[in-house]
């Protein structure tokens, strides 16, 4: 068996800030969905990444913008964060509420009243990296580095044949978990724990039962008992399956993790999308959206519901058990774990985090 990462990556608010900074905010870090942002120019949302607050606003092109959501004048928040709605739209301008100085869609400054002979270029909002894929947005804090699609690899072409990017958001569930993000992306990552934690999941899937899933296939997908072919109480569901996909997308079950923050668990009818938000080194908050394809969410008879609770189901299994693993290493008597063989999907959090942490912090 090989270690973990040490207690300390996992528990310490020292080791957590210095993540922010080395690893969050290197990295393509989704957002959400683009759909999630009108489609009207100066429709904006805002997001929080490595602890910063992003404005994403859509331009007069339709294109979407990240920025930092502070006037270039004296650092005032263009939109307060403690509202309860973190999206909206403007009306002709981005507007600084202490000076009115303005901005347009695109950041580029447009007035800054009584104050001559500035600098436009300089005092453009502050822009951030921003992509899109899947229907999804990433933001990256630090500047260049590699593309998104080169940080997603060989993922975008496995998931190739599901329609991400037209399908829409059934529902969504928020959910504050009491522990560190990588013990969550760590049990997404493994199906030892599928056996004791998910009984019902495990009756759906048997082969997750099987020697601690030390046989699955992620990448050929994997098979539901007979008779069934998604993700919901019964195994079954009268939507149709997504078109394109193979026979055996059609049949099978198809999971990924894209670090640092989405996870996705793909069905034939639905795609469960998992963004996780790192908020302490004990706390992280998951919007799980559950995305069905547009033909079936405009019918009369939609009801997401047997997707949605069997999901919330499986999920409230995860998160307990994650919290009681934070607990577990908070133990002074705690060094670090070990991955069981069949667990050595996990180790790439491991191999991620090391590399983007440059050797701060010993494994």
């Amino acid at each position: 068996m090989e270690a973990s990462l040490a207690r300390s990556a996992y528990c310490e608010a020292a080791v957590f800030a210095d993540e922010q900074n080395l690893a969050i905010s290197t990295s393509w870090v989704c957002v959400g969905r683009g759909d999630s942002i009108g489609a009207e120019p100066g429709s904006y949302r805002l997001a929080s990444v490595a602890a910063e607050r992003v404005l994403v606003v859509r331009n007069g092109d339709g294109a979407l913008g990240a920025f930092a959501n502070r006037c270039m004048h004296r650092g005032t928040e263009l939109v307060d964060s403690t509202a309860a709605d973190p999206s909206a739209c403007f009306n002709s301008v981005i507007r600084c509420p202490y000076h009115f100085w303005a901005y347009g869609f695109d950041g580029s400054l447009r007035a800054s009243p009584w104050v001559d002979d500035i600098d436009q270029a300089e005092f453009s909002l502050h822009r951030y990296d921003l992509s899109e894929w899947g229907g999804f947005v990433f933001v990256r804090l630090a500047a260049g580095g590699p593309s998104l699609v080169d940080e997603l690899g060989p993922i975008a072409q496995r998931v190739r044949r599901f329609p991400l990017d037209q399908l829409i958001v059934g529902r969504s569930i928020t959910y504050d978990v009491a522990a560190n993000w990588k013990v969550i992306a760590e049990n997404y990552n493994e199906c030892y724990h599928c056996g004791p934690v998910h009984p019902e999941l495990c009756d759906l899937v048997p082969s997750f039962r099987v020697r601690g899933g030390a046989a699955l296939d992620w990448e050929q997908g994997i098979p539901h008992r007979p008779g069934a072919d998604t993700f919901t109480a019964t195994g079954t569901s009268e939507r149709a399956s997504f078109p394109g996909l193979n026979e055996v997308e059609q049949t099978n079950h198809f999971g990924e993790l894209i670090y640092p923050n989405l996870m996705l668990s793909l069905s034939r009818d639905h795609v469960a999308a998992f963004i996780l938000q790192p908020v302490e080194a004990g706390r992280t908050v998951i919007e799980c959206q559950l995305l069905f394809h547009p033909a079936e969410v405009v019918k009369a008879t939609f009801d997401p519901s047997d997707a949605v609770d069997f999901w919330h189901m499986v999920n409230l299994q995860d998160w307990s058990i994650c919290e009681r693993v934070q607990r577990g290493m908070s133990s002074r008597s705690f060094q670090h774990g070990w991955y069981a063989p069949m667990e050595d999907p996990s180790l790439d959090i491991r191999r991620w985090w090391t590399v983007k942490m440059r050797g701060s912090v010993t494994a």
